[in-house]
């Protein structure tokens, strides 16, 4: 068979599981929720952010200025270094794939399938925000762009980052030369949040779930480039505990900060209109001085203390605990639980909204080190690898 069907043989190393990436994963599934969070707790949810529009970064006061720089240093930025691992991790099961001599993609398109429908799921019944369907959908071509040589996909991994910024930069300039007064969000909708059942928020997901789904479809060239970056990145050894890891993330922690941290600022102070060019053009910068940042701190751990090992446990179980924590702020915020986001609301905000993440990302540190001392995988991982050994 020709080599596009079955993988070459892999370094030893790369059998040699990545601590760095465990404790990258944990960081990222919390610094979602950072994002997530706004969403869950604002009026009309999902629905009311589209529908309202997004809100300019402010700081007048103190409450708007934590509000802004909590949301600045999340918005986006964990999104892709989520997706960033997840190319890494699709990069360990292909060359996983050729220690045992399989075929490749083979069986890894029946995870990719799995995961789309996992997704599915978890959109319908949880969270129209889903970024599981978006990212297995990306996962089966770049598992097929695996098998071709590197100069092709190096090509298109950065004809995909130009395509990406010339998209976004048009839409950016459609946004700031319209009359784009934010929008009412209708009170049908506030109401079926904070006081309707669950049966009417799957069906209104459901009736809505073209416009609820565009997000991976716009960025789905940004996917493409997050995941092939993160391919290399692996391949290139930035994830390791060796001097080339360590050099390798240093200069990521300098690039990645030093560019992106004043890009981020200057397109959040330059308003709404702005706000595709900070979560997908500015973001991806400072999630790769994430990964440079994060890496140094774990180099200087000589002991990892209780969250150090939280932090593995959750990215350990990265799709339980992303799921999960989507669960909780559903119970916590909506009318079908506690209904925080309508008790509550604007009068204690932000300060409640920060406060219900840091009680999630605690719940979950706890929860998945101590689920963990007990089982080998995560619930919803564990059914993963139940179902694709039928």
């Amino acid at each position: 068979m020709t080599d596009t069907l079955r993988a070459p043989s892999p370094p030893p190393a790369a059998a040699q599981r990545l601590v760095l990436l465990d404790v990258l994963r944990g960081a990222a599934i919390l610094g979602t929720l950072m994002t997530n969070v706004w969403v869950f707790t604002a009026p009309g949810s999902e629905w009311g952010v589209l529908q309202g529009g997004p809100d300019a970064v402010s700081f007048g006061s103190l409450p708007e200025a934590a509000e802004g720089v909590f949301r600045l240093l999340a918005d986006g930025k964990f999104l892709s270094l989520l997706t960033i691992l997840f190319g890494a991790g699709l990069a360990i099961q292909y060359e996983s794939a050729a220690r045992r001599g399989q075929p490749w993609p083979g069986r890894y398109t029946w995870r990719a399938l799995f995961l789309f429908a996992e997704g599915t799921v978890h959109f319908v019944l949880v969270f129209a925000w889903d970024v599981l369907m978006g990212y297995a959908v990306t996962a089966l071509l770049v598992a097929w762009l695996l098998t071709r040589p590197e100069r092709a996909r190096r090509r298109l991994m950065w004809w995909a980052a130009g395509l990406h910024l010339a998209v976004m930069g048009l839409l950016t300039a459609a946004l700031a030369t319209a009359d784009n007064d934010s929008g009412t969000v209708s009170a049908r909708v506030v109401d079926l949040y904070a006081h309707g059942s669950w049966a009417d928020q799957i069906a209104f997901r459901l009736e809505n779930a073209i416009a609820l789904r565009l997000e991976p479809v716009f960025s789905f060239l940004l996917l493409v480039f997050l995941f092939l970056l993160g391919v290399r990145l692996f391949r290139a050894g930035a994830f390791g505990a060796g001097d080339t890891g360590r050099r390798l993330r240093a200069r990521m922690l300098g690039w990645g900060l030093g560019l992106g941290v004043p890009l981020n600022v200057a397109v959040a102070l330059a308003g709404a209109d702005y706000l595709l060019l900070g979560r997908y053009c500015a973001a991806p910068l400072m999630a790769v001085g994430y990964i440079g940042l994060i890496g140094a701190v774990v180099d200087r751990v000589r002991r990892p203390g209780p969250f150090t090992a939280g932090l593995t446990s959750v990215g350990r179980m990265a799709l339980s605990g992303y799921v999960l924590q989507n669960v909780l702020c559903v119970f916590a915020a909506y009318g079908i639980g506690l209904g925080l986001a309508a008790g509550l609301g604007a009068a204690w905000r932000p300060w409640w909204v920060m406060g219900l993440w840091a009680a999630v990302s605690a719940l979950l540190l706890v929860v998945s080190t101590l689920w963990l001392r007990r089982f080998a995988h995560g619930p919803l991982e564990a059914v993963q690898k139940w179902a694709l050994r039928r």
